[in-house]
């Protein structure tokens, strides 16, 4: 049986073998920023159980660019060559390597969850923090400092040198996050940024620092490698980052070489009211693709192998990307693919348990 989930699209020169995307997921879980045999066992797991892409959860571009002291990095060669061989086990395994480069801004210095997730102060191994705006993101985080635009700069050039060491490391998609209010969300939102210079005010000043990010990251990146964009598409607030401000976001990242814009939602603020359910956030990528005419991939609560194939077939967005449900059930593209009649090839290890 034909399917869109199941069928593939190219990007540059990038092949993917099917429309099913493995979410950058955060795991807490390397130690100064080194991916080791967690990240081997968590990614390549889902290579092997048939994701098309597999993304590396957000991968700080700093050491302050984390979230907590956990999280992934590559600011540095250790950590750029600690990812070599899962990047090759990836491949090895018929699935194209990405990578997800962040900066949590007001969001860094925290707790892991399982940790507490509160702020961290500097004698329980936290760190200065960042933002456009001196504005705490909850009454437990840190107050950060408002950016220079030498901190600018800065950080712009730390997204370019990351982008070097992940395409040297192997990785064939970069995904820049600017959603979930982190660092670059943050210059987009009114909400996070009340700047007064050209980094704030208006919607092109909001967008400025972002974009300036886009064009140093596709300077850096091969023309023949994709580069994705993870947008928030709404905070969930008033007079917050909304659709609208999305599509016009969207259409300036197209220009400037973006190949995909990944959907998401929601993250800015604490205060947001978010309205919950199975696909819940699809017509945000529904839109987009339509008003744009950029690729999009849909994301939240997609669950069921035949939901999935419907949001593609309708043409709604172009990819999904599976998070939770990967959790649960590494080898769901395998059983998707029963369920709508194709007969998917297995990894030669374990084809004597396909169901035939």
């Amino acid at each position: 049986m034909n399917t869109q989930l199941f069928s593939s699209i190219q990007f540059r020169s990038v092949t993917i073998k099917n429309r099913i995307v493995v979410s950058p997921m955060c795991q807490y879980s390397a130690q100064d920023g080194i991916p080791n045999s967690w990240h081997m066992v968590h990614l390549g797991s889902r290579a092997v159980g048939g994701a098309g892409l597999v993304i590396a959860e957000a991968t700080g571009v700093s050491p302050e660019g984390r979230i907590t002291p956990d999280d992934l990095g590559i600011w540095n060669d250790q950590q750029m060559e600690a990812f070599k061989p899962i990047v090759a086990f990836i491949k090895e395994n018929g699935s194209v390597p990405g990578i997800q480069l962040a900066h949590a801004g007001r969001k860094s210095s925290h707790a892991a969850p399982w940790k507490g997730g509160k702020g961290l102060t500097p004698q329980q191994d936290g760190w200065t923090v960042f933002a456009p705006s001196a504005i705490a993101y909850a009454p437990t985080s840190p107050t950060p400092q408002e950016m220079t635009k030498q901190d600018i700069k800065q950080m712009i050039s730390d997204f370019g040198a990351a982008t070097q060491r992940a395409h040297n490391a192997g990785f064939e998609v970069i995904e820049l996050h600017m959603a979930h209010g982190y660092l670059l969300h943050e210059f987009l939102s009114p909400l996070t940024n009340q700047r007064q210079d050209e980094f704030g005010g208006s919607l092109e000043n909001r967008m400025r620092a972002p974009l300036m990010v886009v064009d140093e990251v596709r300077k850096v990146l091969p023309q023949d490698l994709p580069l994705f964009v993870r947008i928030s598409a709404t905070d969930w607030a008033d007079g917050g980052w909304d659709l609208p401000q999305s599509i016009a976001f969207a259409k300036e990242l197209k220009k400037r070489g973006v190949d995909l814009v990944d959907c998401s939602s929601g993250g800015a603020v604490q205060h947001q009211k978010i309205s919950v359910g199975p696909g819940y956030q699809v017509p945000f990528a529904e839109a987009i693709k339509k008003e744009v005419g950029i690729a999009t991939g849909a994301v939240g609560m997609i669950t069921e192998a035949q939901q999935a194939e419907d949001i593609l077939s309708s043409g709604k967005a172009d990819m999904v990307l599976l998070a939770r449900e990967l959790l649960r059930h590494p080898y769901w593209p395998l059983h998707a693919a029963k369920k709508l009649g194709v007969d998917l090839s297995w990894p030669v290890q374990y084809d004597r348990a396909k169901v035939k």
